[in-house]
């Protein structure tokens, strides 16, 4: 079960939740935003072509044409006509036999201005909605032909005038202030809209997966062995798995507790005959030598079937607590010894295994080494790597290099090896090699003695057994 250590950003379901807000609100309210300047700009432009069209008709009806001749008043009602550049001109154009578009007139505001050549010539009774630069600003312009009577007959046939073009130009200017002005409303509105929803988003994404923050917790918690239990106070989804879980943990306890028991029963049952038959006088050496062999291999493997490696769950047992008291226990034992931590001592270094697993690798090892040593054993303990490391030098004479391998070997007898390395290697092969770990004998580089390394892997922030 992985608990901590780093994970891949999508392989975590607050990332996951988190991501798809983010994504949501950054993509989402921005589109809305383009969506909304965009039809603004369309409808302003709209209602600005219905005001140029609403200004034609005003300034077509006070047009007049008198035999030929344009008839306009000296000021028109709607007074930007009559100041200069105001940004709204009314012109009136006609075709002459050229094909060039001659002014035929030009309210006041167009005073100082010159003609644009480029003026449209719609037919006679449409419009035509355009844009021109006029002394290089952007102007909208709305075009449209109109045809008078001549007044005149001739041979009783009434002749039509030439037709006329008017023109209503508008500066863009307004029109660009405005759309900028609603746009910079509408984005600081909408960055303060995203900023709201990111708050809401975080608190509920928040208090929503908080049941999942404590659930991880409680777990960590029974991880490193300070509580053995999951609470109740979970909603509804969760409380089925904590309740599993729960029973789970019960019934592993008590099934290692009855196996244990059964173990020790069976060990008791088993020495009682041995020692009977071990207490007969007409023994003779071989048979009692084959009865203590038999009495080691009780021994050893009961120990190896105690091992609690197989469990699926393995609470975190810190090492320098049980360090410490075989340190206590082992300095009564040999006294004259230096036996103490190295520098390298991490004291929130954790084992998850078995409390007595751990006691048994590294009693024998620090027994060993301090049976092995001259004056001084050193107990290092670390994590590298992403690992659990346990070393154990001593300054004896140590392990000659071609015995290095071959005491790893299975089959080969303890104690065939030098004095002080054999006792209890046995059981710490085993017990490694359950837990799916490394044991390594190398030359102590400080103690120029024998050095044990364990190495216990870690996957997720859990070491596996």
């Amino acid at each position: 079960m992985s608990l901590s250590g780093k994970r891949p950003l999508l392989n975590s379901l607050t990332s996951r939740l988190i991501l798809s807000a983010l994504l949501l609100i950054v993509i989402l309210l921005p589109t809305i935003g383009i969506a909304l300047n965009k039809a603004f700009k369309q409808q302003v432009l709209l209602n600005t072509q219905d005001q140029l069209s609403a200004y034609l008709y005003g300034v077509l009806a006070v047009t007049e044409m008198e035999e030929g001749e344009l008839l306009m008043p000296e000021r028109l009602l709607d007074n930007q006509f009559n100041v200069i550049n105001s940004g709204l001109y009314a012109l009136i154009t006609q075709q002459d036999q050229q094909g060039k578009q001659q002014l035929l007139w030009a309210s006041n505001s167009f005073l100082g201005q010159k003609t644009p050549t480029n003026l449209a010539k719609p037919k006679v009774g449409q419009g035509q909605f355009g844009e021109l630069l006029l002394d290089k600003r952007p102007h909208l312009i709305y075009s449209f032909s109109v045809r008078f009577d001549s007044g005149r007959a001739d041979n009783d046939t009434a002749k039509a005038a030439a037709p006329i073009s008017l023109h209503i130009i508008k500066d863009l200017d307004t029109l660009a202030q405005q759309q900028q002005a609603f746009g910079q409303h509408l984005w600081l509105w909408l960055m303060i809209l995203m900023l709201v929803l990111l708050v809401i988003q975080f608190t509920w994404l928040r208090w929503t997966l908080k049941p999942l923050a404590k659930f991880e917790q409680e777990l960590k918690s029974i991880q490193s062995g300070q509580s053995q239990q999951l609470s109740k106070d979970y909603p509804t989804e969760l409380q089925t798995v904590a309740t599993q879980l729960n029973t789970l943990l019960s019934t592993e306890q008590s099934q290692r507790r009855r196996y244990r028991n059964a173990l020790s029963d069976l060990a008791h049952s088993l020495k009682t005959p041995l020692a009977v038959i071990q207490s007969q006088k007409d023994l003779n050496p071989c048979s009692l030598e084959q009865v203590e062999q038999i009495n080691r291999t009780i021994s050893h493997q009961l120990k190896r079937a105690q091992s609690a490696a197989s469990n699926a769950w393995h609470l975190g047992i810190k090492v320098k607590s049980v360090a410490d008291k075989l340190l206590r226990t082992l300095h009564k034992i040999h006294p004259n010894m230096s036996l103490d931590y190295s520098e390298s001592l991490d004291e929130n270094a954790l084992f998850f295994g078995d409390q007595q697993d751990l006691t048994e690798l590294l009693g024998n090892l620090l027994d060993n080494a301090c049976k092995a040593a001259n004056a001084q054993v050193l107990l290092s303990i670390g994590l590298q790597n992403d690992a659990l490391i346990l070393q154990v030098e001593d300054d004896g004479q140590g392990i000659s290099s071609e015995l290095h391998q071959t005491i790893l070997e299975r089959g080969k007898r303890a104690d065939t090896y030098e004095k002080g390395h054999g006792v209890g290697l046995a059981i710490v092969r085993d017990l490694v090699d359950s837990y799916q770990g490394e044991l390594c004998i190398t030359p102590s580089p400080r103690l120029k003695g024998a050095c044990f390394t364990l190495r216990f892997k870690q996957q997720g922030g859990k070491l596996q057994g």
